[in-house]
């Protein structure tokens, strides 16, 4: 290579920029709109070299006749033909870019060269887990764009099965998720639900010189120096953390929870694939649609993220210990907040024995099963209803019948709040399974859980009805059994009920459950309509009364000084004719829609129709210059845009054909 090529060659890749920059520029005013640098530059490239062949092209096929104008006019004109038809195919190269790519999808090239090494951390673990639901008979579901998977009892039991060995292989997250999904009543199948409930959230202890490096991270100093004395032998080990037992300076017992050192960045990755696969399923497959898999994975990430933060499992304590009535057996640990952090947790150490292994105790204690049992419900229902703080896992190794006799609350890293609008919608829920009156229930169900204008309420009514008769009548009603009929209306009717409702319905299916190891005759469904009557009569007492008459009027108070000026100021306008009314057409999201499909339609029949008419008269004309032998530019253009018009026309009855009517 010559200096004099060195030279000159930055030289010319500069030029080349900067005329690809002014063609793309100019293709994106053209449109009118704007671009990236690094799309006007692609564009303009893409200009370059299409502009030498349009020119190339245009010359040599243009007409040789002994009449016309000096060949150096000829070449001009075709080169102003050839640059026009640039710009054109310059403004088609950024429509299918924006069709296949829009602006913002794709990263700036900023940082296209940032966290490669986790992209191919996350492709790799993707790669595992697909290929670990393909060994386990998960093909086949993935492919599927039916719902057919969920049609049959036995093709749920199937996906079940293969989605609880496929989460179980998968490791600690996604054991997790398959544990909480487990108890999804009010979105997956009862099959499903069966099959991922058999899931165990076991793991391994970490070796304690991780441990204490954890504790000496977190606390600033070495465990022997902040507690009298520690087990290093743990009580209990979990996906998560581990539980160790052990003692203050000052005598108390306590517990340490310690999150397994490591265990964040692999449970975000796993979560973020999960919620990415999810979307892709919802995506793809019918029965994915049908469950709403994006949605729940994005609930159950949220959930687990709670649970790698001690911090909230630490507050959701406090605000539990707040709602605990005075008096009551119920109590949770009491939290020493100056030695918990994120990834450690101690608390007061409650001893006695989880409900299911409490039998010797409670006949050691003298103790009445059902009474206990009615104990521990009512101070789940009372939270639910009256303080709208509650546990939302209240499994049997979580409630602990202690040695003094009490009821221990654990584990509450999975707490759910409801507001006050929502405990009075789902207290008159309760209030209407009491009474038998499926008209009540049914307005209380689409309080919680809002309909679309399409649902037949009526039909609803009777489905509620004769849910309530199925449940409510008699004693030994089963409160889970109940929890799953109303879901399966929920479903069937396109109802989505709130995430806080949902963890409602799952503590309590959960909580009978519980009590049933406890007190096996215990009703949980008679006994929740009684409670909840008996917190209704509550707040019926004079003070109570008296109390919620004054906060009512403090809120109308702003409304009823604004009411007389908003009356005088609407027969004021009425009177000199100014009344008017406005109204949003297409308000409906629905409507909007539907409008939006049908112009589409509209338009791409109006585009396939103006083409194919232009195809018809390039045919029939005769004109343009000679490309080759008979066939002229005209022609060639003709049949071009004749197979753009076919495409059009196509596209437009696949989408027809395709379409199918909206279900209610």
């Amino acid at each position: 290579m010559d200096l004099l090529s060195v030279l000159t060659a930055p030289v010319a890749v500069v030029s080349t920029l900067l005329t690809a920059y002014l063609l793309g520029f100019a293709a994106q005013r053209l449109l009118g709109i704007r671009l990236g640098v690094v799309r006007i530059l692609a564009t303009g490239l893409f200009a370059a070299t299409v502009l030498p062949v349009m020119a190339v092209t245009l010359t040599r096929f243009r007409p040789a006749t002994e009449h016309s104008q000096p060949p150096g006019w000829v070449e001009v004109w075709f080169m102003l033909l050839a640059g026009m038809l640039t710009l054109l195919a310059s403004m088609a190269f950024i429509v299918v870019v924006e069709a296949f790519a829009p602006l913002g999808s794709i990263p700036p090239a900023t940082v296209w060269g940032r966290g490669l090494k986790g992209r191919w951390s996350r492709a790799r673990r993707t790669g595992q887990v697909v290929w670990i639901a393909l060994r386990h008979g998960l093909g086949p579901y993935l492919r599927r764009r039916t719902s057919g998977a969920l049609e049959a009892p036995t093709s749920r039991a199937q996906l079940g099965r293969a989605l609880r060995e496929t989460l179980g292989a998968c490791g600690t997250t996604f054991v997790k998720m398959g544990q909480v999904l487990s108890t999804r009543a009010d979105q997956l199948p009862a099959e499903i639900a069966d099959e991922l409930a058999s899931l165990r959230d076991t793991a391994a202890p970490v070796p304690w010189p991780e441990v204490a490096a954890v504790l000496e991270q977190e606390l600033g100093a070495p465990a022997e120096t902040v507690f009298a004395e520690i087990d290093r032998t743990p009580l209990a080990a979990a996906s998560i953390g581990q539980v160790h037992a052990a003692r203050l300076a000052t005598g108390d017992e306590v517990v340490v929870k310690v999150q397994r050192p490591g265990i964040r960045p692999v449970v975000e990755q796993d979560l973020d694939i999960a919620v990415r696969l999810g979307a892709r399923l919802e995506r793809t497959t019918g029965w994915a649609r049908s469950l709403r898999t994006a949605a729940l994975a994005e609930g159950l990430a949220t959930a687990i993220r709670e649970e790698l933060d001690f911090r909230v499992e630490c507050e959701n304590i406090r605000a539990v210990a707040r709602a605990q009535p005075s008096g009551s057996p119920v109590r949770t640990p009491a939290v020493h907040e100056e030695l918990s952090t994120a990834r450690v947790l101690v608390m007061e150490r409650l001893r006695g024995r989880p409900i299911s292994e409490a039998g010797p105790l409670l006949e050691r204690l003298g103790l009445d099963r059902n009474e206990v049992a009615r104990a521990v419900l009512d101070a789940l229902l009372r939270q639910v209803l009256v303080d709208g703080v509650f546990h939302a896992d209240p499994h049997a190794g979580n409630i602990f019948i202690l040695d003094d006799g009490g009821v221990g609350l654990l584990d509450l890293g999975s707490v759910g709040r409801l507001d006050a609008a929502l405990r009075a919608s789902l207290e008159r829920l309760l209030l209407g399974f009491d009474h038998g009156d499926p008209v009540a229930v049914t307005d209380a169900l689409l309080e919680l859980a809002p309909a679309s204008d399409q649902v037949d309420e009526e039909r609803l009514g009777r489905e509620v009805g004769r849910v309530i008769a199925r449940y409510s009548a008699g004693a030994g009603a089963h409160g889970a059994q109940m929890f799953a009929a109303l879901f399966g209306i929920v479903s069937r009717y396109g109802l989505e009920i709130p995430p806080e409702i949902a963890a409602v319905f799952r503590s309590m299916a959960t909580a009978e459950g519980t009590l049933r190891q406890l007190a096996p005759e215990f009703d949980l469904v008679a006994q929740s309509k009684e409670l909840a009557g008996e917190y209704v009569g509550e707040r019926l007492t004079p003070n109570e009364l008296r109390r919620s008459a004054a906060e009512e009027l403090v809120t109308l108070l702003p409304v009823l000084r604004r009411l007389p000026r908003r009356i005088e100021r609407v027969a004021s306008a009425a009177e000199h004719g100014r009344l008017g009314v406005n109204a949003r057409i297409f308000a409906d999201e629905r409507d909007r829609a539907w409008i939006t499909r049908l112009l589409h339609d509209v338009l791409l029949t109006a585009l396939a129709g103006v083409v194919g008419i232009m195809a018809v008269v390039l045919l029939w004309s005769d004109g343009g210059p000679v490309v080759r032998d008979d066939l002229h530019l005209h022609s060639l253009l003709g049949y071009n845009l004749l197979v753009i018009s076919a495409i059009l026309a196509l596209r437009v009855l696949v989408q027809i054909f395709r379409r199918r009517p909206e279900r209610v």
